[in-house]
């Protein structure tokens, strides 16, 4: 049985797969090449298709088409093959020579370029979880590229049956530099634009570019200095743009005459429109060329620039070429076209200047120089895509010259831009060590404020800590009350009572102080005065507190009406003032004698005599605190 199961399991398993299960493996293994290819083709085909619309719109709405579909067809496709730089040759002209039409229409090639790199950034699809992408760089871009030449192609096969035929040479070479770039520039979009790429080209150049570039923070230096060339070539391209405009405004009877020479409908007037709108970057770029200096050509041997302007004798009517100056030397007007490069320059340098305060002035100075060198290749390239031959002969040089506009731009650059950047530099440090000592200045200030009402709230502090010690201190000791003095009882009051008489009950606590307590009977007033308390320890040493006899103390109330008992009979002093009282009370009243008649007394007299014989010992302090 153990050889049976395991020759039964060989045999259970296939070894050649099924034809779905080959196409499953081979999906399977390239999913980012397929879907390259099929993004790649969808692309061109939109672009195509977008074209195509807009050529059979116009050849619908002519009234005198001069082919059929087929050649507005044919027409579509040469003028997408020309949008992505291909230059097309004219078969039928008068003279039967070919003519080349090599200006390309630089707003008509957004569309093809915005397409691919869309395609190949798509092309990079990422995982479900968003992690990684499934798909390599590579796979994706070639699958692009594959699938965006393949219908060019096609195209450029189709178009070459037309008028307007492709020329091979540009076909070959122009279409897929624009189409790679692209493609490469949205996958390098879709991996999050590292630098790993753009480390391989800088090592292309010069070996100082090259260390102060791949040196410490040389992604910010190269940073910086591709933000200072992209706000230079903005506004040297929006000066150029503004300098058409004025010139077109300018010479507006000769605009609106051309434009109106070229056709009578509205269909081909529309058409014309849409060329000229297709035509304004270029115009631009011409324009910026026109202020740097060196112009541009309009035929060969015919320069047109600010110093000196030649038109060919023989242009066609074009509404964009009526606003070229007139024949002659320049004027002080044509001069003032050199405020678009001073102000690119200034631009770029306080660019610069504003993205190094914390290199030196050497380095702020060479990523300077490196700002304007990107700045004029920019400008070289686009010189180059926006001119181009318009025919043979005379048309043969259409457009600025990309080495004359590169090499003004870069020289524009360098002076201007350099010091701009130096002075902004060390301005900068002046104006950021100003503001450091400003800053400290006001801390400097605000900490000792701060310090100052610290400290008197510190004092503040102290004081109502010390008040309310002393208040507390005030409150924990217990106030003495003012012992009685008894004023001196008169002889003539001493005399009508032989016996101290004793009051039967107290009056109640007087409301005021200093208010006279009078015995009821025997007419001793005693009068309350406040004692300042004694310290304990400045006290007199505790003694035996005699008791009182209670035929000592009937002449006298002992304590005053309106003092607690406890505060009289706690003091000692007290006591012994209460003690020499007695003594000095006990000398002066006489004893009183036995009555001469032995009539019997009456009834309440008996009464009142027996209240008097027997009068009530004070009680003592210890007495009073346990009732």
């Amino acid at each position: 049985m153990t050889g049976v199961i395991p020759m039964t399991a060989r045999r259970s398993s296939p070894r050649r797969p099924s034809s779905s299960q080959l196409l499953t493996r081979v999906c399977d293994r390239s999913p980012g090449l397929a879907a390259g290819l099929v993004g790649g083709a969808v692309a061109a085909g939109l672009g195509l298709g977008a074209l195509t619309v807009l050529v059979m719109v116009l050849w619908i709405s002519s009234p005198y088409p001069d082919s059929g579909p087929g050649g507005a067809l044919h027409v579509a496709a040469a003028l997408w093959l020309l949008a992505h730089g291909v230059e097309l040759v004219r078969a039928d002209t008068l003279s039967g020579v070919p003519a080349p039409v090599g200006v390309t229409p630089l707003l008509l090639s957004v569309l093809p370029v915005w397409l691919v790199h869309r395609a190949a950034r798509d092309a990079v699809d990422a995982d479900e979880d968003g992690v990684a992408p499934p798909v390599s760089a590579r796979t994706a871009w070639a699958g692009v590229v594959l699938g965006y030449l393949t219908v060019g192609a096609g195209t450029a096969l189709y178009a070459a049956g037309g008028s307007l035929r492709p020329s091979w040479a540009w076909t070959v070479l122009g279409l897929p530099t624009v189409v790679a770039l692209s493609a490469g520039a949205g996958v390098w979009t879709a991996y999050g634009r590292p630098r790993g790429p753009v480390d391989r080209l800088l090592r292309l150049l010069p070996p100082g570019t090259r260390r102060v570039l791949l040196g410490p923070r040389g992604r910010e230096k190269f940073l910086v200095a591709v933000r200072a060339a992209g706000a230079a070539v903005a506004v040297s391209v929006g000066g150029g743009a503004g300098l058409v405009a004025v010139s077109s405004v300018w010479h507006g009877d000769v605009a609106r005459e051309a434009f109106l020479r070229l056709t009578e409908g509205w269909s081909g007037r529309c058409a014309v429109l849409l060329l000229c709108v297709t035509l304004v970057p270029n115009a631009a770029v011409w324009g910026a060329a026109y202020a740097l200096g060196p112009g541009f050509a309009l035929g060969t041997g015919h320069g047109v620039g600010p110093w000196v302007s030649d038109p060919a004798p023989m242009l066609p009517p074009f509404p964009l070429l009526a606003a070229v100056p007139d024949a002659g030397a320049g004027t002080p007007w044509n001069w003032a076209a050199g405020v678009v490069p001073l102000a690119a320059g200034v631009t770029m340098g306080w660019f610069v200047g504003r993205g190094g305060m914390r290199w030196s002035v050497r380095r702020t100075a060479v990523i300077a120089g490196l700002a304007a060198a990107v700045c004029a290749a920019v400008l070289a390239v686009a010189a180059v895509m926006a001119g181009g031959p318009l025919g043979v002969g005379v048309l043969a040089r259409f457009g600025p010259v990309w080495w004359q506009v590169g090499g003004a731009a870069l020289a524009w650059g360098v002076g201007v831009a350099v010091p701009v950047a130096v002075v902004v530099r060390v301005c900068g440090g002046w104006v950021a060590r100003w503001r450091t000592a400003a800053a400290t200045k006001a801390l400097t200030k605000a900490a000792a404020k701060a310090a100052e009402e610290a400290s008197r709230a510190l004092s503040l502090a102290e004081a109502r800590a010390t008040a309310s010690r002393t208040t507390q201190a005030s409150r924990a000791t217990p106030q003495k009350a003012a012992p009685p003095k008894a004023t001196e009882p008169s002889k003539a009051t001493a005399a009508k009572s032989s016996t101290p008489a004793k009051p039967s009950k107290r009056s109640g606590p007087s409301k005021s102080p200093g208010t006279p307590v009078v015995a009821p009977r025997d007419g001793v007033t005693l009068r309350k005065k406040t004692v300042t308390p004694v310290p304990p320890e400045a006290a007199a040493p505790p003694s035996p507190r005699p008791v009182p006899h209670p035929k000592e103390s009937e002449a006298y109330d002992l304590l005053p009406a309106d003092e607690p008992v406890e505060d009289v009979w706690r003091d000692e002093a007290l006591r012994a003032r209460w003690d020499a009282l007695r003594d000095e009370l006990r000398q002066r009243t006489p004893e009183p004698e036995a009555p001469a008649n032995t009539e019997p007394e009456p009834p309440a007299a008996k009464a009142e005599a027996e209240a008097k014989a027997e009068p009530p010992a004070p009680p003592s302090p210890q007495d009073r605190g346990t009732s």
